[in-house]
Parts: structure tokens; sequence; C-alpha cells
């Protein structure tokens, strides 16, 4: 439904680069991971289960 579209896009549309900036480093701070410029894609900041991919991924190619 529309509400559901609207979620989808909140953090795509709604972040600006600070918040960009400060969500990397939270992330990279919590999580101990490494984050960077190639990780800034609409793909990775659509929603925030996205993110959580993100720093899955992270977590597993840090393991290796």
């Amino acid at each position: 439904n529309g509400r559901d579209t609207q979620r989808i896009e909140f953090l795509e549309q709604e972040v600006d680069s600070l918040g960009i900036t400060t969500i990397l480093m939270t992330l990279s701070d919590m999580y101990g991971i490494e984050l960077d410029r190639s990780d800034v894609t609409p793909k990775n900041f659509k929603t925030l289960g996205s993110l959580v991919e993100l720093v899955k991924k992270k977590l597993n190619k840090d393991a290796d």
C-alpha cells in the first residue's frame, strides 16, 4: 500500500549527506566494521532493512 511505499523510500529521500556520514560513523563504531564512500548507494540506504543487510555483509566479510 502507499504507506509501505512511503516507509521504504524514507531513508532515501530524507537523509542528507551529514545524516549519511553520521549513520556510517555510528554503524562503524557500534559494529567494528569499516564503511566508506563505496557503501553509500541508493540500494544500501533505501530502507532500514537494507542498512541491516549492509552491516551483516560487512560483519561476514570481516569474519573471513
